[in-house]
């Protein structure tokens, strides 16, 4: 994990939406360990992600993209560095995991078309929502009636408030723009920006860094491309000047919807045993790590379709056995769903797909499919495809992790990371076709990552996966990482056992790297029963600290004597 933290600029972030909340938590280095818990928590509503560094390493070993940490949690009293399990070199049998049917987007297996009937106190579109779900006690079911609905205010449910429709309900956060004029080749509306903000994130393109920018354009509905000044304005794209309070739009607007962006949050309470069912939430200009649904504890998210919103789609934080259920969760700026310090939480049966539109930084912050930090709980028969980012990331703290039963398919990152943290079962997952994304930070080496990568945790059963067409297959990575709340991060007691690995095209490998001060003791990596498929038996599609191995040179290295191996 490659981490960079604008602790200054996020804070000023904060002072225009208070309504952020933090996707991902960090850990320092020594060098600036000496930040309090205190400052931590202050800034605990926005919290960082990461970049890369520059590491050492054993001589004639190859260099890897090292780490930058932030942030220093507490540690537990009685914390040690030791996993709960022991290693074992036991043989199992690869088992070939189940292929689930992947679903469309517009799949009538999830989202609105199987939230069913709702029977309560009518919403209707030009209500205010806030005031009439305010008025009622905790308890009432509040049923929103067909149309759109323009959320101009965060609702804010009480304990055991049900929010549904059984006619396909549309809250927005977006309002319409007017008044348009031509202005060279291109039309401008004034007036309707807010104040300018300060940067929080990291983007893609870190020379423009714009993809922080909350407010974005719909044309007819169509999501609109931000460009970073007047003269990029073409057709399909927009540009928003701040400071002289103007949008620019390069396709004529003259008969056309076009609409901004602009509340923050559609629900979000700290309520428990709130449901959401059956609701499509869109076009809310929420900030970075925050969320357009925000969820409380023991909450069931159920059967809606969250998408086009700027930053995370749907926002776990502090939301201990909360269930997210068959929904839709795509097209999102940054992140599809993020879980922060929630507790046996269950993601199960979604399909997150094509998040971050608007250009997060792919290979390294917090963009694609689902990121979680401190946190617990399941995640499986999920369809997590076609992010710009990582499919699955475990990072910083996840304690007990399961990943089951997911097709994890495209993404342009690791299909599945578990990264600094332990305890982790990933098992019965397929995982195919991850890790080709090209931008900055982006390669083919194990450093890059893979299909499954592991960094630097402890504790981790990867076993029964099928992991076929990724830049690499199964990637184990032991860097320099600083303290955790158990201690110091290390890579200990990894089984990955009983999986199909095909490697079979251009540079992909599986194998394990080490930083010159993170190295792995003998045994801690253990690799056994695992089917894998190649190209030929001669190439070298193993590596073990630095050394290129084939087949042969992989069991002679004392890893996976009872594995299979098979030409394509």
């Amino acid at each position: 994990m490659r981490k960079l933290w604008f602790t200054a600029l996020i804070a000023a972030a904060l002072a225009v939406v208070t309504v952020a909340m933090p996707v991902i938590a960090n850990e320092n280095k020594a060098t600036t360990a000496a930040r309090s818990v205190t400052a931590e928590q202050a800034a605990s509503r926005v919290l960082p992600s990461h970049r890369p560094g520059k590491a050492t390493t054993t001589p004639g070993k190859s260099q890897p993209k090292a780490t930058r940490t932030t942030g220093t949690p507490t540690k537990k009293p009685g914390a040690t560095t030791t996993p709960t399990k022991k290693a074992t070199t036991t043989p199992t049998k690869p088992v070939e995991p189940k292929l689930p049917t992947t679903p469309s987007v517009d799949s009538d297996e999830a989202g609105p078309a199987v939230a069913g009937p709702c029977v309560g106190t009518v919403i209707e579109p030009g209500d205010d929502a806030q005031s009439i779900v305010n008025s009622k006690p905790a308890g009432t079911t509040f049923c929103f009636a067909a149309g759109l609905h323009r959320i101009s205010e965060t609702i804010r449910p009480k304990a055991n408030q049900v929010l549904a429709s059984a006619k396909r309900a549309v809250l927005t956060g977006s309002v319409p723009l007017t008044g348009w004029a031509r202005s060279g080749s291109a039309w401008v509306v004034r007036g309707a920006l807010p104040a300018a903000y300060g940067k929080s994130g990291e983007c893609e393109d870190n020379k423009a860094n714009i993809c922080y920018l909350r407010e974005q354009l719909f044309l007819d509905g169509v999501h609109l491309t931000r460009v970073a000044s007047v003269s990029a304005v073409k057709a399909g794209t927009f540009y928003a000047d701040y400071a002289a309070d103007a949008i620019y739009l390069g396709s004529n607007p003259v008969g056309h919807a076009v609409e901004m962006s602009k509340t923050a949050t559609a629900i979000e309470s700290g309520a428990t045993g709130v449901v959401v069912r059956g609701l499509t939430i869109e076009h809310f200009a929420s900030a970075p790590q925050a969320g357009a649904l925000v969820s409380g504890p023991g909450w069931k998210v159920t059967a809606n379709d969250v998408r086009w919103n700027h930053a995370v789609g749907v926002m776990l934080v502090q939301a201990n056995s909360t269930k997210v259920d068959k929904n839709l969760i795509h097209d999102n700026g940054q992140l599809g769903l993020g879980q922060y310090s929630s507790a046996a939480a269950a993601v199960t049966r979604n399909i997150i797909s094509s998040n971050n539109t608007d250009g997060f930084w792919i290979a390294d912050w917090e963009s694609g499919g689902m990121k979680s930090t401190r946190s617990s709980g399941t995640v499986s028969g999920n369809v997590i495809k076609s992010n710009k980012g990582i499919g699955m990331w475990a990072d910083v703290a996840d304690d007990g992790r399961v990943i089951s039963g997911n097709q994890i398919v495209g993404n342009a990152a690791d299909g599945i990371r578990y990264e600094i943290s332990r305890n982790g079962t990933i098992e019965g997952n397929t995982i195919t076709g991850n890790g080709f994304g090209t931008g900055r930070g982006s390669g083919t080496s194990l450093w890059d990552g893979g299909g499954i990568n592991i960094n630097t945790s402890s504790g981790i059963t990867v076993k029964g996966n099928k992991v076929s067409g990724n830049v690499n297959g199964i990637t184990i990575q032991s860097r320099t990482r600083g303290a955790g709340p158990w201690g110091t991060y290390l890579l200990r007691d990894v089984q990955v056992t009983g999986n199909t690995i095909e490697m079979t095209a251009g540079t992909q490998a599986t194998g394990m790297v080490q930083n010159a001060g993170a190295a792995v003791p003998a045994g801690e990596v253990v690799f056994s029963a695992n089917k894998y498929v190649l190209d030929d038996l001669g190439t070298q599609r193993f590596s073990r600290f630095g050394t290129k191995l084939t087949a042969a040179g992989w069991q002679s290295a004392g890893l996976d004597a009872v594995g299979t191996f098979l030409a394509n």
